[in-house]
């Protein structure tokens, strides 16, 4: 095999309460990405959208994920990558982790799968490196093995796969740029006891009642007292559409990694679509342009389609 297109979802990462600790792979959206092998030591990047993202692989988040793939490798081999995003950059919804996650899996194929998952997420973390100044897998995790994961350690790297009931999950991404950094940079250092304390109850929590199927569970525990009191300023609309999708019947959401997305969590089709509603309804009256998406969460992680 010398090339292969692979599907790289959009993912949802931190979950409220789990700031980069937790993350889900979305059936919607999601990039197109192609690679093919070349036979010298060069990383080619080709752009099928009008983002504009850099061609420079040192300036793209894929391109650095190749380049470190390459030194692995001794550089003697080199990738020609086509990429067709439709996860807009800075969306919230993982646009970065789908371009580094589903560099590294597509260059793992082509190279007869020599490299463990662990060695894949390794590889696409420096691509989320590139973009944010630092590494982090809440967005990479889920993106590559799909589901629900939780990150309990970095350093080393210690990743487990959450199961989790059949959700659905309604997005609304305004049309206003949050960048990953920024929205790292007016983060408090320091929190009070009581916060972490509430904070931890609320992990834990989320993830018995993702085991347990307990939605009920699931509602009570998406809640940030630390993160989201912080950055939800950034994001026109936010108490308000947190609100009255809640009345709405979701079992609860917010912010989508460092917004401006933001994310709500229902049991059923027919609550998702009118969380939908409201979404629309709040930014259309506010006078921001949106995009919404109705989606379930993707079980596979990138995948090859050709």
């Amino acid at each position: 095999m010398d090339s292969i297109k692979v599907k790289c979802p959009g993912t949802v990462a931190n979950l409220v309460c789990g700031f980069d600790i937790l993350g889900l792979a979305l059936n919607e959206p999601a990039d197109i990405m192609e690679l093919r092998l070349l036979d010298e030591p060069r990383v080619l990047i080709r752009n099928r959208d009008a983002f504009n993202l850099p061609t420079d692989p040192e300036k793209n988040v894929a391109g650095v994920v190749l380049l470190s793939v390459m030194e692995k490798l001794g550089g003697q081999t080199g990738f020609e990558l086509t990429v067709e995003k439709h996860i807009k950059p800075g969306s919230g919804i993982g646009s970065s982790a789908a371009s580094a996650a589903g560099a590294a899996v597509a260059a793992n194929h082509l190279l007869g799968n020599r490299f463990s998952t662990e060695e894949v997420v390794q590889f696409a973390m420096n691509g989320e490196k590139l973009a944010s100044g630092v590494k982090h897998a809440d967005n990479i995790a889920p993106c590559i093995l799909g589901g629900v994961s939780l990150i309990r350690s970095i350093h080393p790297l210690d990743i487990i796969s959450i199961p989790a009931p059949d959700l659905y999950v309604t997005v609304v991404h305004p049309q206003i740029e949050v960048r990953t950094a920024d929205a790292r940079q007016i983060l408090k250092q320091q929190v009070l006891l009581r916060d972490a304390i509430r904070q931890w109850g609320n992990i834990a929590g989320l993830v018995t009642g993702f085991m347990k199927s307990d939605y009920d569970l699931i509602g009570r525990s998406l809640e940030d007292v630390i993160i989201e009191p912080v950055r939800s300023i950034l994001i026109p609309g936010f108490d308000e559409v947190k609100q009255k999708c809640r009345e709405a019947g979701a079992l609860g959401g917010g912010i989508s990694g460092s917004g401006p997305s933001i994310f709500m969590l229902s049991k059923e089709e027919k609550t998702a679509q009118e969380v939908e509603a409201v979404m629309r309804a709040v930014y259309t009256r506010i006078g921001i342009d949106f995009n919404t998406y109705v989606t379930t969460i993707n079980k596979n992680g990138v995948e090859k389609i050709s």
